[in-house]
This record gives structure tokens, sequence and C-alpha cells, in this order.
């Protein structure tokens, strides 16, 4: 082997201990600003998980624990314990769970003591890896199971409950309003060790629409009762969480009803983009039509992604059993799979409309010329691209926001 080689062959040895090195003092580094933190909170699951995070930063923090947060969301932000948000950076613009070192990081450099973190895996070894390595939260939350990503996570429900439970924590506490699927979360508590707390339909009930007076936008009474659960665990006080989860700023895709005057016209908009599974969609579509009995028409819009095929098909299949909407706008990417297999399940693709690859003004116009005198417009199925710009449109146009219901 000539000199050079040898060179060469040693220099990437170095190379290597030195990765492997540094490497293990960075985790060093993380665990021990993870150990700094005595409550951390690590929230998951189909539907609501970035309200729940958002909920329980503020109640922590009305409770006068100095809790920061991060929520993947329809933006990624750092929730601070004063509510000021910036933007996660993202190299490349793009998502690495290892961008959660950094966030618990700044949160032990201004002094947290709690750090509540909305789970951004899918796949289900990452959602392991999230919580074994990155996060290993005292307070394990799962909002729901629902059927969503089943390209990452399924092919049935039950599947993305197995591939959640990833996420229970070994030896800690672990909350959910998942019913359906408990009996998957009850035996990876027992396998971890970890107390099981599930918020039941009970629970939920529980929660009067006195309770639910004050929130700026429509609120789930679910997730105010997975909150109150938790807090009740950390010795906050009932009033003070609800106190403080009624100061809470709203992620960009909640749920509001955004209502426009124009030349004569009433549309009332209702922003459901961010509920992405069928079951979720269809509730807020006959929530957003019976909460308007009297307008002219009902317009229901899909902004699809072709990088979603699996959520289109689902949502085309789920759409020929709901009650139909006097107008479908489809936008977005891929569209023609939607009229597919809406077809192949007895719907008439011929009246849909089709704007793919329109911007949030086209989509508007769209809109504007078969709304009649008045329409309720339901956005739902992807809040990403033009979904969001289209959510502005309305809101720098309304002459009030309401919630939903």
């Amino acid at each position: 082997m000539r000199g050079e080689q040898l060179t060469a062959i040693i220099f990437v040895l170095l190379l290597i201990v030195g990765f492997v090195v540094a490497v293990g003092v960075e985790y060093a580094r993380h665990k021990g600003n993870l150990a700094s933190i005595p409550i951390r909170l690590h929230v998951n699951g189909t539907r609501g998980k970035s309200s729940v995070t958002r909920l329980l930063v503020w109640a922590l923090n009305e409770a006068g624990i100095k809790t920061f947060g991060k929520t993947t969301g329809t933006l990624p932000r750092m929730i601070f314990p004063d509510g000021r948000e910036y933007p996660v950076y993202r190299p490349g613009g793009r998502s690495n769970v290892l961008e959660q070192i950094r966030i618990v990081a700044v949160a032990r450099a201004h002094g947290a003591k709690a750090v509540v973190m909305e789970c951004m895996a899918l796949q289900p070894r990452y959602q392991w890896l999230s919580e074994e390595k990155l996060v290993q939260a005292t307070h394990g939350v799962v909002t729901n199971a629902r059927e969503d990503h089943l390209d990452v996570m399924g092919p049935t429900e039950r599947d993305v409950a197995l591939a959640l439970a990833g996420m229970v924590p070994r030896g800690q506490k672990f909350f959910t309003c998942e019913e359906r699927n408990l009996d998957v979360f009850r035996t990876a508590c027992e396998d971890r060790k970890s107390e099981l707390h599930g918020v039941s339909s009970k629970d939920t009930a529980a929660v009067s629409d006195e309770d639910m007076q004050g929130f700026a936008y429509q609120e789930h009474k679910e997730n105010v009762a997975l909150v109150l659960s938790i807090c009740k665990s950390l010795g906050i006080d009932r009033e003070v969480a609800l106190r403080g989860m009624r100061k809470a700023i709203p992620d960009e895709g909640a749920m509001k009803t955004f209502t426009v005057d124009f030349f004569g016209r009433r549309l009332n908009f209702v922003n459901g983009f961010a509920a992405n599974d069928p079951e979720s969609t269809e509730r807020i579509w006959k929530m957003a039509i019976d909460a308007h009995p009297g307008v002219e028409r009902k317009i229901a819009v899909f902004n699809l992604r072709m990088d979603r095929q699996h959520r289109t098909w689902q949502l085309a299949h789920a759409y020929a059993k709901w009650p139909k909407a006097d107008v479908v706008i489809l936008m977005g990417t891929g569209t023609y799979l939607f009229d597919r297999e809406a077809a192949a399940e007895g719907c008439d693709p011929s009246g849909f409309i089709h704007r793919e690859g329109a911007d949030a003004a086209g989509v508007f116009e769209s809109i504007l010329s078969h709304a009649g005198h008045s329409a309720v417009i339901v956005g739902m199925a992807n809040i990403a691209g033009a979904g969001l710009d289209l959510v502005h449109y309305f809101e720098n146009r309304s002459i009030f926001k309401e919630s939903v219901g």
C-alpha cells in the first residue's frame, strides 16, 4: 500500500472518530439541557395536537410555570412565556426531528421550567426516536388516532394508533382522548411502566358551554378536557388553567368563520383546511352548513396536494356520503384524482370546478362567480400553499370573525 493511500485512510478514520466524538458531546449536552427542565410535555395525535400544545403553554404560564412551546402546526413556531412567537429556522426549508435539540437548548438558556413540544415526526421509527432520545417526556400526550397519513402510518386507523404508541414515555405519565383504540396505548403504558390517563367522553361532557366562553376561535371540548386533565396532574387549579387557555393565541389553521360583504353578497368562509382526516373534515362541513341554514349556496373548497394522494382518495370517497354541496371547487394539485374517486362513489364530477394551480385571488373569483347573494364556503383538505393564502384573503376582507357552531 502506497504512503498516499495510507495517509488518506488515516485521514478518513480520523474524520469518522471526530464525528462520533462530536455527536457524543452534543448529545451529552442535550441530555443536560433536558435534565435542567423538570416538566417536559410531548404532544402528538392526528387532530388537535397544535391546539393542545398552545393551550398547554398558556395554561402552564398562567399558573406561574415558565413554559416554552414549539408547534409545527400550519407554520413552525417557538412560543415564549410572554406570548411572543418566532419562526423555527429550517435549513433548506425541510423539517428534521433534530431541530427539537435547538428548541430545548433555547428554552434552557432562558430559564425554562417546562417545555411543550409538538411531535413533528410521521414515520413510526422517528416518532419513537423523538420521544426516546430527543424529548424524554415527563408527560406524553396523544390527542387521538384517526385515518390520516395512512401511506406512512397505515393502512388502518389501528395502525395509526400503533405508530403513535411509540410516543408513550418510559416510567412517566401518558394522556389521551383516544377511546376506540385505547387498548393499544394501555398495552404500551404497561410495557413502559407509565401511568395511563384516558380522557373519556364523560370527561369531555363535563366541560360546560360556560367553560368554553372567551375563546377567540372555535376550540373543541375534547382538547380542553385533555389539557385540564394534564393540568390537574401538575397541581394547577382548574379555573387558572381555563383562564390561561382562553388567552391562547390560535394557530393560523384554527377553525374560524370570516364573513365578507362583497357588493351586496354575504360570504361566510369557514377555515377547515387544517382538519385533514375524513372524520374531522365531515364534522366541520356539517357544523358549518348547520350554522348557516339560510344561505343560497353551500360551497365546498378542497385544496389538494399531489404529494398527499392518499388523503385526496380518502376525502373523495368520504364526500360522496356527506350532505352535498351546491358547488365543489378543487384547487391545489392532483385534482383529477378527486374527480375519479368521487365518480367511482356515484358523484357527478362534471359539475366540479377545477382551479388546479390557481392562486388565492383566482379561487376567490371562482367563489364569487358561484356564490349567489349569500353562501357558506368551507375550505378543506390541506392548508399548505394557496390554502393559507385563501384564508388570509377572506380574513383581510372580513367585516367580522366568529367561531363555528
